[in-house]
């Protein structure tokens, strides 16, 4: 029994498999690759060759890990990696010139930039190698004084921030995580499942600070009540539930006439496709508002305005104005896999093909929700 016990205990141990994608994790060792050159070539460019200033701090390397492997998490944010290392290395320094003993300044210095990071929101674990090195960096460092402070902390600081920045939108990644505030409607309309203020009194109930943001916490949290839900439906396909009377149009066809067809059919979206019926993108109305085609214009405006220049019929094509970049998804795809387009992409009109590529049907949200209340029925009839 007792040697169970501690197998079980031991096994604790082993690490949780990593879900992070490969292409995400090269991502991430290229974007500290470029960080860590990025801060050092500029500490370089700076102070000089001859500065006596370290080009690069150890606590740099640990903010590279969390800025560029886990920009999500609350302790990557730019107010903690800024406020959190300007916390520490005051705190270090002060506690390296009024103590004596090194430990003790160490250990003291530590403990009081966690309680002045916590106080002032800006937790980042680097930092308290920042305030470990401020005491123990040597003759060198404690010849700064203060200086240190800013060089190096807080240039290399804000050095690697911006090469963060400027890598993740280079990438398509979202940084920083911008905290947002809870919809009202998200608390004041009933509906099954969980609201956000259900979110932030457990979390408060916790008492404990968790290494994810809230908003990433709700949106994964209601990803996975979406699919649970869907799990049961598995025998339903995409194409039990799409609409299969679509309206496309061809690349040549004229944005105006685009226009006339989402109105007439009162949809939102259109698929553009070939002569053979293949997909190449898709025109919705917010293409056409966007790109000032439609919307505070009218038709007659429009044919006006080519008729002034020369030609009545001088309005853009589809082809010109539609989105290539489109999702799609397979006919006989279970609906579960619709789960993360709708949730995570934010898609609204999802074109489904059949096997030969060609376009067979379209789902919109509402079809999802109303193919799982008809299963749901049927199911429940068949109980009765």
């Amino acid at each position: 029994m007792y040697r169970s016990n501690v197998l079980r205990w031991l096994a604790s141990f082993i690490p949780a498999p990593v879900s992070v994608r490969w292409q995400e994790r090269a991502r991430a060792c290229l974007g500290a690759l470029v960080g860590i050159a990025f801060t050092g070539g500029a500490m370089f460019v700076l102070l000089g060759p001859a500065a006596a200033i370290p080009l690069l701090v150890a606590p740099m390397g640990a903010s590279a890990v969390l800025l560029f492997a886990v920009p999500a998490s609350p302790l990557a944010q730019p107010w903690s990696i800024i406020g959190g290392n300007l916390v520490s290395a005051t705190i270090g320094v002060t506690c390296a010139h009024l103590i004596g003993d090194p430990t003790l300044a160490a250990a003291l210095a530590v403990a009081l930039s966690i309680c002045g990071m916590f106080a002032l929101r800006c937790v980042h674990p680097p930092s308290g190698a920042v305030a470990l090195t401020a005491v123990l960096g040597g003759p060198a460092i404690h010849a700064l004084g203060y200086r240190f402070v800013l060089e190096p902390i807080a240039l290399q600081s804000a050095a690697l921030l911006a090469a963060a920045l400027v890598y993740h939108a280079a990438t398509g990644h979202r940084y920083p995580h911008a905290v947002r505030q809870a919809r009202a409607t998200s608390d004041a309309t009933p509906r099954a499942g969980f609201t956000r203020a259900d979110l932030e009194t457990v979390l408060q109930r916790r008492g404990e600070m968790l290494d994810i943001d809230p908003d990433d916490l709700e949106a994964l949290l209601r990803e996975t009540e979406l699919q649970a839900f869907s799990r049961s439906f598995d025998e339903l396909r995409c194409e039990d539930i799409m609409s299969r009377h679509v309206v496309a149009v061809s690349p040549a066809t004229r944005a105006t006439a685009a226009w006339a067809l989402l109105k007439r059919h009162n949809v939102k979206a259109l698929p553009v496709t070939d002569g053979e019926h293949k997909l190449l993108g898709i025109v919705t109305r917010a293409d056409l508002v966007d790109k000032r085609i439609f919307g505070g214009l009218s038709p007659f405006v429009n044919y006006v305005d080519g008729w002034l220049r020369g030609d009545a019929r001088r309005t853009p094509t589809t082809g010109s104005v539609m989105t290539t970049e489109v999702r799609t998804i397979d006919a006989a795809a279970p609906i579960t896999d619709l789960v993360p387009l709708f949730a995570n992409h934010g898609h609204h009109h999802i074109p489904v093909l059949d096997r030969a590529g060609q376009v067979a049907g379209m789902i919109t949200q509402i079809d999802l929700i109303s193919g799982l209340y008809r299963q749901t029925m049927l199911k429940a009839q068949q109980a009765a």
